[in-house]
């Protein structure tokens, strides 16, 4: 007899009215239903993220790193200046002014240094014909 008194409540309250319990739970959670919205788009467009790093120095030397997240998929390759230009420009206008402008220095600066170099090679030959002679 104690079975059947115990049995008992649990099938009134489950049994009883479902629509009341169902009710309370949304009058207590004030969370919005899970699902996805009348409206919203499928399907979330998925972010991916490269990190091309490109340094260069003053003479004119050029090197490439790539991340995948915060993974390295390739460090310190050797790029050409051409290259890096040519990129830039593929990309964007606003990206291959100021990046043609650092070239430029560079040759630039190389121009010079093959022009100081070269004074210096008259010199030691003037220096070696005066010694001939």
């Amino acid at each position: 007899m104690s079975l059947d008194t115990t049995t008992a409540p649990q099938e009134t309250a489950e049994g009883d009215n479902p629509a009341p319990a169902q009710e309370t739970k949304a009058e207590e959670s004030p969370q919005p239903k899970r699902g996805r919205a009348k409206g919203a788009a499928a399907r979330k467009t998925r972010t991916i993220e490269l990190t091309l790093t490109v340094t260069g120095t003053a003479d004119g030397d050029w090197q490439a790193e790539l991340k995948h997240g915060s993974t390295w998929v390739a460090r310190g390759l050797a790029v050409s200046s051409a290259a890096v230009s040519r990129a830039a420009k593929e990309l964007h206008t606003d990206l291959s002014t100021p990046i043609d402008e650092v070239i430029n220095q560079a040759k630039e600066q190389q121009r010079a240094k093959v022009a100081q170099l070269e004074a210096e090679l008259e010199q030691a030959k003037q220096a070696l014909a005066d010694l001939d002679s």
